[in-house]
């Protein structure tokens, strides 16, 4: 019997620097009753100056390497999903490889925004149970502070940063029972930062229009999100041959707190099974999902066999969900 792809250690990075509600009462019309009762959110971690999304990347990969107990040399690929690269390239993946000394791995990223994570789980079960690669890193990174436009009541309250990693190789027993990806390219300015890229490159106008920045249209990706996160799930779990009942354990993409608990109903789930950190930690894109894992498992809110589902959405517009028989 061949022996699926799954989860051999996982591992995350929170920056020290907290921004809470208060902070934005200062310098928006809002009030730290308005952002929670919205959005779920209390605080936020916020990268140092000197902290770049390769840095966080990296001090997450090792933790996860440690859980693995594997070395960095033994390590075949590294994938970064992110949409806050350092640079425009190398890779974000290219400079955590150099950062861990990851001498013996290829390295790429993925921008699916949000759903990165997920798309990038995907990506490495099937480099794995091809027999392609042995030990892949996936990493899910964001320095969001900093394309932020301070100004939008709507968007600079929500984001955070930080990193998620895991490690997948062939696990004995569980694993990655199914993966369902999906796009619809037609929400394309629902969620998304205009300027930056070939269509729009850096200019002064592209600057003093603060076109650099995350925009979204709140109610568009509100009604997606509701639809999308039960939908993706249900999806997943049909796929890997289960039904809700057999569910253990939620781990969402934190964006809102409303759209978590839809979710939640959606899978008949308590919220005592559901993971949550947004209080804490704020939406941080593609690095949601595997710091929310991470903690979890440390915290024993998963167990080994339990069947886990993770579920996320972002711009794009993109989704993603998976079921995994816990191997850990």
């Amino acid at each position: 019997m061949n022996k699926k792809a799954g989860i051999l250690g996982v591992g995350s990075y929170l920056p020290k620097k907290v921004v809470n509600n208060s902070y934005f009462e200062k310098i928006l019309d809002t009030n730290d009753e308005w952002i929670k009762t919205r959005t779920g959110i209390s605080e936020r971690k916020i990268a140092d100056a000197n902290e770049s999304t390769s840095d966080l990347s990296a001090k997450a990969a090792l933790k996860a390497m440690e859980c693995a107990n594997l070395q960095a040399s033994e390590i075949d690929l590294i994938i970064v999903a992110t949409a806050t690269p350092d640079m425009a390239f190398p890779s974000t993946a290219c400079l955590v490889q150099e950062k861990i000394g990851a001498v013996n791995a290829c390295a790429f990223d993925i921008s699916a925004a949000c759903s990165g994570f997920v798309y990038g789980l995907t990506i490495a079960k099937q480099f794995i149970e091809t027999n392609c690669y042995k030990n892949i890193l996936v990493i899910g990174a964001e320095v969001l502070s900093r394309v932020l436009d301070y100004s939008d009541r709507g968007t600079s309250i929500l984001f955070g940063d930080g990193a998620g990693a895991v490690v997948i190789g062939k696990v004995n027993d569980g694993g990655i029972l199914s993966t369902y990806l999906g796009a619809d390219g037609r929400g394309k300015d629902f969620l998304n930062i205009p300027a930056g890229g070939s269509r729009l490159p850096a200019s002064k106008s592209t600057v003093e229009d603060n076109l650099h920045t995350i925009k979204m249209a709140g109610n568009d990706v509100y009604k997606f999100a509701v639809r999308i996160m039960g939908d993706a799930s249900i999806k997943a779990i049909e796929m890997a041959g289960l039904d809700t009942n057999d569910i253990d354990y939620l781990i969402p993409h934190q964006a809102n707190i409303r759209i978590i608990e839809a979710s939640a109903k959606r899978l008949k789930l308590s919220m005592d099974k559901v993971y949550v950190n947004l209080h804490k930690c704020g939406n941080m894109s593609a690095a949601s999902i595997p710091v929310a894992m991470d903690e979890a498992y440390r915290s024993s809110k998963i167990k080994k066999d339990d069947n886990v589902v993770l579920v996320g959405f972002g711009g794009g517009l993109t989704w993603g969900a998976s079921v995994i028989k816990w191997s850990i």
